[in-house]
């Protein structure tokens, strides 16, 4: 009978503290909406019993007020993130732009220097559109046909030297036979005023980057550093244009003859803009002399 009535007594001082903070959080949110916390003299006690409740709401509301707040700067700074980032995506792309232009300008200066150095020659420039898969290091296709007064066995070149020749000519394109293929030939000299050896170049199926000059008398006086230019011979390469320099000397294997390797003036991996001879007004070479 007394656990009974310990329960019972139990009970209802949970249920009377429970009706106490309804009441309390009721007079809170009433008092808190018509602004009357400040509540006069006579109702100083009740002031005291909602005071802990006030401080817990104003609490959540200075917590509610800052994660709005802090919620509202992240998205701003996402936002200016976003912007920031395209702006950035901009500048890279004029940049790149902006390189490529310069890099296309320099290679144009360079070959409107040749053309007003190389006055013998008349010279139409033209850009590197194509290269075969299959002749990957023996033909590119450039965009100057016949529409341009291109034609066949005109001479290619850069302002560093030789390319090769024109093969093919299109209406608005046409392709050229670069020195590396193994089909090539070109008649050389050593630039050398001693030397002056006669050679031919061709390009080289075990070595496509590498070109040799063939049919070097083994007593001649050929030498490693050597500048090789085109001799004039042939009918198709004007006289006098570089074709690269003497890297290697190597005997032929019947013995007589010998052959240099080639390290072209022209980087052909690079290849981008070039110019063709359409005239050239220099004179004839003379015979070669005997060795």
């Amino acid at each position: 009978m007394k656990d009974t009535i310990r329960r019972k007594s139990r009970n209802g001082r949970k249920i009377a503290a429970l009706i106490f903070v309804f009441v309390s959080i009721f007079c809170l949110v009433f008092f808190a909406a018509r602004g009357r916390f400040e509540a006069p003299a006579a109702s100083t006690g009740v002031a005291l019993i909602l005071s802990p409740f006030q401080n817990a709401v104003s609490w959540i509301g200075d917590k509610f007020i800052f994660v709005k707040t802090t919620i509202s700067d992240i998205m701003n700074v996402h936002e200016q993130n976003k912007a920031l980032q395209a702006e950035v995506e901009e500048l890279k792309a004029k940049n790149l732009a902006a390189n490529e232009f310069e890099a296309e300008n320099q290679r144009l200066r360079a070959l409107l220097a040749y053309k007003e150095s190389a006055t013998q020659f008349d010279l139409i420039a033209a850009r590197v559109i194509g290269r075969e898969a299959a002749t990957w290091s023996s033909t590119v296709v450039i965009n100057r046909g016949s529409a341009d007064g291109i034609a066949n066995d005109m001479a290619v070149v850069t302002a560093m030297g030789l390319v090769g020749h024109i093969s093919d000519t299109g209406i608005n394109s046409s392709k050229v036979q670069l020195i590396l293929d193994p089909r090539s030939s070109v008649g050389t000299l050593v630039q050398r005023p001693e030397s002056r050896v006669a050679g031919i170049v061709e390009g080289d199926i075990n070595d496509p980057t590498m070109p040799r000059m063939v049919n070097i008398p083994k007593n001649s006086d050929v030498i490693v550093g050597d500048v090789i230019v085109t001799s004039g011979f042939g009918g198709i390469y004007p006289k006098g244009i570089v074709v690269g320099k003497i890297k290697e000397i190597q005997n032929e294997e019947s013995g007589l003859l010998k052959y240099g390797v080639v390290e072209t003036t022209v980087d052909f991996q690079k290849l981008e803009d070039v110019a063709i001879i359409v005239q050239s007004r220099e004179a004839p070479p003379a015979p070669l002399q005997s060795q």
